[in-house]
């Protein structure tokens, strides 16, 4: 025979755990107090509505032990929220759009001057840039800017998009942009020498783009300065150090989201 202690003698009976039910729409319980037996229609207010095999609504408080489910005391608890699945950004910073289909290209585009340029925004912005259907072209340089748009032929809901490097106060690339009037073409651009120089050097690993003496071509220059091979090798270096808008510099990201704001506005 086992032996009781001291403590087991006046701990009284254990209290028996109520089980918590969610109130979800269609279980049915049974209100004990007024023997009314029905199916959760909805919560409010911190009651609960019940339906009975005959259509009749009763509301009952959320009390606990306050109904049976199969014969047995349960609390019913409001149902947990379904879990909001978290949002995932695109390189560019926004919100990235999950099974997307590319939608039908626009009849406007986004040029750039290069190859380089275009795989930058292709990294980049390249999600984006499907979402809205806009395709980015590279121009080899902006000395037939004007001839080019020409050619193209704008109008309404066919806008041009044009991204320029070295975009500064008496550089031969503003003189040519200044020239342009037309109202469905916008021109943004950046600072810098070359599109390579938009990526942040700290990306790189290094302190700071060296300068290029005068004369000397840029890529091949900053190839010789770091020790970089050829400058198709110090591209695929430069590139592949932008995993997103974060290593690339403010005035690059403001220019080109312009763009995109430019050539996919509805036509006022």
């Amino acid at each position: 025979m086992r032996s009781h202690s001291y403590d087991d003698v006046f701990a009284g009976p254990r209290k028996r755990k109520i089980p918590e039910i969610a109130a979800e729409p269609g279980l049915v319980v049974e209100e004990p107090g007024s023997g009314f037996c029905g199916a959760v229609v909805r919560l409010e207010y911190g009651n609960v509505v019940l339906e009975d095999r005959h259509g009749r609504h009763r509301v009952f408080p959320l009390s606990p032990a306050g109904f049976l489910l199969e014969g047995k005391p349960v609390t019913l608890v409001p149902p947990k929220a379904p879990a909001t699945p978290a949002r995932t950004m695109s390189a560019s910073g926004s919100v990235r759009v999950e099974g997307l289909r590319a939608r039908t290209a626009r009849d406007s585009r986004i040029w750039v001057e290069g190859k380089h340029d275009a795989e930058l925004v292709e990294r980049v912005w390249g999600h984006d840039l499907r979402v809205e259907g806009v395709v980015v072209e590279p121009l080899d340089g902006v000395d037939l800017l004007a001839a080019r748009i020409d050619e193209f032929g704008t109008g309404p809901g066919r806008r041009l998009g044009v991204l320029v490097d070295h975009l500064v106060a008496g550089s031969k690339e503003s003189r040519l942009v200044g020239a342009i009037t037309d109202e469905h073409v916008l021109v943004t651009g950046h600072p810098y020498v070359d599109i390579w120089q938009a990526v942040k050097a700290s990306a790189l690993g290094i302190p700071e783009w060296p300068a290029v003496p005068r004369g000397m071509p840029w890529k091949e220059g900053i190839c010789a300065a770091l020790g970089w091979g050829e400058p198709y090798e110090g591209w695929q270096r430069v590139l592949g150090a932008v995993s997103g808008f974060r290593e690339l510099e403010t005035p690059l990201i403001g220019a080109v989201e312009r763009l995109i704001d430019f050539v996919t506005a509805p036509e006022g």
